[in-house]
């Protein structure tokens, strides 16, 4: 059998999807038969495409939703992690946890206004909070130097741990964003840059001795956060 070609342009089809080169068989069956072959791979076609950009689509809404791959609540057990500390040193949260009662609080950047608020209430209210066993640990995108120019700028005498890929605050459920971003500061009256490619959000977790999440804050006002924290480690003495 022979056949005969006729081509035709389609302006609006689901998804953009050009129709062309559609086969006409000629004989008494023919052209039924390559038509339905032909609607055959179409459909085929539009619903592989179809299925990719619901897919896509979905993706897309849990990226700006923030969606992440851990969801740390309170009474979940606390991740473990691994980080560096101000000194270069691995902080290790198994060799804390269960000693005392854990402060993590994760932070957007050093030196900038919020955040110096907030390690600087920490700071004030440390020797409070070490009464009642409790340890304080900051947390950011920013790397060991800027921890320390950070430390040193405002004499911090709590743990900074440098979370410069982003592991820890994922394994609390946070989202980060990745682009590089910098803060100029003078310390001891020499201007600095402090650099960073992580930013995350301000969330503070509380951290029990059974190594489970007692308190989980993703809504802190920097300069209060201490006060807060304050309140919660009370209440969980009085539920002891």
């Amino acid at each position: 059998p022979s056949y005969i070609f006729r081509r035709r342009t389609v302006f609006f089809q689901p998804f953009f999807f050009a129709r062309s080169a559609i086969p006409k068989q000629t004989g008494k069956n023919g052209g039924d038969l390559a038509m339905r072959m032909w609607i055959f791979r179409t459909a085929a076609v539009v619903i592989s495409r179809r299925a990719l950009l619901v897919l896509v689509a979905v993706a897309s809404i849990q990226a700006s939703a923030g969606v992440t791959a851990a969801d740390v609540n309170v009474g979940d057990k606390a991740p473990v992690f691994t980080a560096l500390d101000q000194d270069g040193k691995s902080w290790k949260s198994e060799d804390h946890v269960g000693s005392s009662i854990i402060v993590v609080y994760f932070y957007p950047a050093d030196m900038t206004g919020g955040c110096t608020k907030q390690a600087c209430a920490f700071r004030d209210d440390l020797s409070g909070l070490k009464q009642k066993v409790v340890e304080v640990v900051g947390v950011s995108g920013d790397s060991v130097r800027n921890h320390q120019l950070f430390r040193k700028a405002h004499s911090l005498n709590f743990t900074l741990l440098a979370d410069t890929e982003g592991r820890v605050a994922d394994a609390f459920g946070l989202t980060v964003t990745k682009e590089e971003k910098s803060v100029k500061a003078v310390i001891d009256g020499k201007e600095e840059l402090l650099t960073r490619s992580i930013t995350a959000k301000r969330w503070t977790f509380v951290i029990g001795r059974d190594g489970k999440v007692a308190a989980k804050n993703t809504m802190v006002v920097a300069a209060e956060d201490s006060r807060a924290i304050a309140d919660i480690v009370a209440k969980l003495a009085k539920q002891q």
